[in-house]
């Protein structure tokens, strides 16, 4: 009788905006949920403008910026609900799943809260059937010709600063099979790069299969007629499966690159992070990972600020940057969560003001490398996809490039270049983080 309800209610049956904050992980949820009110026949769409009649809101409970940015949407959304303009406003994600009985006292206007696992619960609520057959389809959001595909759920890893496994769970690998199909799925709707994400790849076959098997996907993946790079997002250095090595070197449709989110070098904080492994396994891996890949583009991401770490510890952190030269690097400032290990056994001793310094000297670091890294791919001819037009450009991507996070490719010509299509660009010039190009005999 409750879904009937619903279903009589078309305004809130055909009227439905989601919106998504945090990572490309929440952005797969969402999609997985358009495509069960889609395939429902219910009119629902990703952040659209203009008013909607429920607004389902996929928050993120990551760090205290991302949390804060969940609460003023909702806090947005409840507003301008009050003033008639949305008549429900539904929360979901990981800031409803950690959080939720207290932000039910504290924000009682939302009409329903859900969690990270509730998407049945949730398309019943919204008026519809959930549909088991429509689990491995989804209504993508991104550009027609790249997707995000998760392939696990979930994170067994103990990292001090980490909430994740709390509002994630467990890791849950999906099947080889079923992500093959996905990917299938993901081709016939025009995809032709795919970016592999979950919590840790690395992880990826232990639970199911009882032994590492990022190899054997990455093969499966690399037969689906189509599809022309798969990418490879949150590698975790401890248990790094090397054997994925040679498939990067030698598969064409396994693009040279890898993040792989290191937090730090120093020992002393790697052990207070509860990291499993040190500075010494960790240059170890690095060395072998461009030993066995050469040209290979390394993504990876620092966390400075945690409890333990001294002006000592940053200063081997600025060394280490300085001299491995990552492609890409990214820095977040620690953030104390309750129910994590750091939050429950250390003090969050580092000052604020310290930890937005040694961001700045560690973004700074990263800039001048990112700089003389793109002034030496001048002259150099890359294939390139094109993901849109943009203030009298044609924006696109080498391989060593993921879409929103890396370097792109601004081109300047008279040529029709298409969205979705490969070309070969010369490189005439670059700044931090970005290239200029031409096409090849333009």
């Amino acid at each position: 009788m409750h879904t009937n309800l619903h279903k009589k209610d078309k305004r809130v049956r055909n009227n439905i905006n989601v919106i998504t904050l945090g990572c490309s992980k929440n952005l797969v949820d969402s999609e997985r949920l358009l495509s069960q009110l889609n395939g429902n026949g219910i009119e629902a769409t990703h952040e659209a403008e203009g008013d909607s009649r429920t607004v389902v809101i996929n928050t993120c409970g990551f760090i205290d910026k991302a949390k804060e940015e969940s609460v003023n949407t909702i806090l947005d959304f409840v507003h301008r609900k009050g003033k008639g303009e949305v008549e429900k406003v539904v929360v979901t994600g990981c800031l409803s799943q950690r959080y939720k009985d207290d932000l039910k006292t504290e924000i009682p206007e939302v009409d329903a809260w859900f969690g990270t696992q509730d998407l049945p619960d949730l398309v019943d609520y919204l008026g519809a059937d959930y549909k088991k057959e429509l689990v491995g389809e989804r209504l993508t959001t991104t550009d027609s010709h790249y997707a995000y595909l998760k392939i696990a759920e979930g994170c067994n890893r103990p990292c001090s600063f980490c909430a994740i496994p709390l509002m994630r769970g467990k890791h849950n690998s999906r099947s080889i099979e079923m992500l093959k199909d996905e990917a299938r799925f993901l081709v016939s709707k025009g995809v032709k790069e795919i970016m592999l994400i979950a919590q840790d790849l690395t992880y990826y076959g232990l639970d199911l299969y009882g032994k590492r098997r990022l190899d054997d996907l990455l093969q499966n993946l690399a037969e689906v007629d189509g599809l022309e790079w798969i990418r490879m997002h949150y590698a975790y250095p401890s248990g790094f499966p090397v054997e994925v090595l040679p498939i990067i070197r030698n598969n064409p449709k396994v693009c040279n690159y890898l993040d792989m989110p290191l937090q730090h070098i120093s020992s002393n904080v790697l052990k207070h992070m509860r990291r499993g492994i040190n500075k010494e396994r960790t240059i170890d891996l690095v060395k072998r990972i461009r030993d066995e890949v050469p040209g290979i583009a390394l993504r990876t991401t620092m966390l400075v600020g945690h409890p333990g770490e001294t002006e000592q510890d940053h200063e081997e952190l600025l060394r280490f940057i300085e001299d491995t030269r990552f492609d890409r690097l990214g820095v977040f400032t620690y953030s104390h969560e309750e129910n994590t290990h750091a939050g429950d056994k250390f003090e969050d001793e580092v000052s604020p003001e310290d930890k937005e310094r040694r961001f700045e000297e560690v973004m700074e670091a990263q800039m001048d490398i990112s700089f003389e890294l793109n002034r030496e791919k001048i002259g150099k001819t890359y294939r390139t996809i094109i993901d849109k037009e943009e203030d009298g450009y044609f924006v696109g991507r080498t391989e060593y490039d993921s879409p929103e996070v890396d370097n792109e490719v601004l081109i300047k010509t008279p040529e029709l270049l298409i969205p979705g299509n490969f070309y070969d660009i010369k490189i005439n010039d670059a700044t931090e983080y970005d290239l200029m190009g031409s096409p090849v005999g333009a």
